[in-house]
């Protein structure tokens, strides 16, 4: 027999009548082994009220069970939608307590969870919003360009001047779907990064290739004051990826003939790396914002750029547990720092 499936009020019954039988059976014995009405109608007796008992035991079990089911839905109810975290019964040695616990701190899970999915939704919708407005630009003079060649007869000369003007355009959208990839990859885990000892002068030397033709064009001087064999463990490609972004926007935004410097310093717990430069300079009220997503100030709009650099060296910093900071004064230039953990 499937108890599960059989109703409180038909388990009572049953187990009512097999009482009843049993005591009924019980006094007939002890009737025909005394021979006296007496013990016949005690025991008579003894099985009504026992059976009166019941009744009542069992009515008084099935109001409890209707509002303790019904303060159970309720609480789930409340869960379900929303609207507020089940009430915790007084009396913690009930069960309805003991469920109701648990109902809470599940409760506490689901909103939670329920959180992080608003956030990442609206994570999800500020990029889309973001690449949207990086990629209508270049798109729009794509369009433009490519139009105005189907449409108009134009000189050897002008076609390459559009023609140029399209590898720009291509170019940035290359560029920016680069840096898509990497701040995705780093945020959804693809890549870990790996921290090994190496020396720190060798990363340094990765994130200066990518600059020396560009410093050089504009007459910038690049110094370097880090010691040969200082080791430190951290992911070299990365930091390198890293410094690069800091030295990439130093020669953006340094005049022709000014100068960059990059040092480094040794403390007891971290390494400070510091990329100097006698450029345009931040306003303070500007300094926590760039580290955002796509942030640009207004001046620089006419730059190269998407503004994701300082972000994802933000990103790469923090998941090697450094962090950095920028001292900055408009037209003074800017210092970035990472503090990059020795351990």
């Amino acid at each position: 027999m499937n108890l599960g499936r059989i109703s409180v009020k038909r388990i009572f019954l049953l187990v009512s009548g097999g009482m009843a039988v049993s005591m009924l059976a019980i006094c007939a014995v002890f009737f025909a082994v005394t021979g006296q009405m007496w013990v016949l109608a005690c025991g008579m007796i003894l099985t009504i009220c026992a059976l009166v008992w019941m009744f009542l035991l069992m009515v008084t079990f099935s109001k409890r069970l209707s509002v303790f089911t019904g303060e159970l839905c309720q609480a789930m109810d409340q869960m379900i939608s929303g609207s507020g975290e089940p009430v915790r019964a007084a009396d913690s040695e009930t069960l309805f307590a003991r469920i109701s616990y648990r109902l809470s701190r599940l409760y506490g899970i689901m909103q939670e969870n329920r959180r992080k999915v608003d956030e990442e939704r609206q994570e999800l919708q500020m990029l889309v919003s973001d690449v949207s407005h990086q990629v209508k630009t270049p798109v729009s003079n794509l369009k433009m360009v490519t139009d105005t060649l189907l449409s108009k007869s134009v000189t050897e000369e002008e076609q390459r001047e559009f023609l140029k003007g399209i590898r720009n355009q291509t170019d940035k959208l290359e560029f920016l779907f680069q840096a898509l990839v990497k701040t995705s990859r780093l945020e959804t885990g693809a890549i870990r990064l790996e921290k090994k000892d190496a020396p720190l002068i060798d990363t340094l030397a990765m994130a200066l290739s990518g600059i020396v033709y560009a410093a050089e064009k504009k007459n910038i001087s690049v110094t370097v004051d880090c010691p040969e064999d200082l080791c430190l463990s951290h992911d070299g490609k990365w930091t390198a990826e890293a410094v690069f972004n800091l030295l990439d926007n130093a020669v953006k935004y340094t005049p022709a003939g000014g100068f960059i410097r990059i040092s480094v310093e040794q403390w007891e717990m971290y390494v400070k790396l510091s990329v100097s430069d006698t450029g345009k300079g931040i306003q303070e009220s500007n300094q926590a914002a760039i580290f955002r997503r796509f942030y640009r100030e207004e001046e620089v709009h006419g730059e190269q750029g998407v503004g994701i650099g300082l972000y994802l060296t933000r990103e790469i910093v923090t998941r090697q547990g450094g962090y950095i900071k920028v001292v900055s004064e408009p037209g003074k230039g800017s210092e970035f720092s990472i503090m990059l953990p020795t351990r």
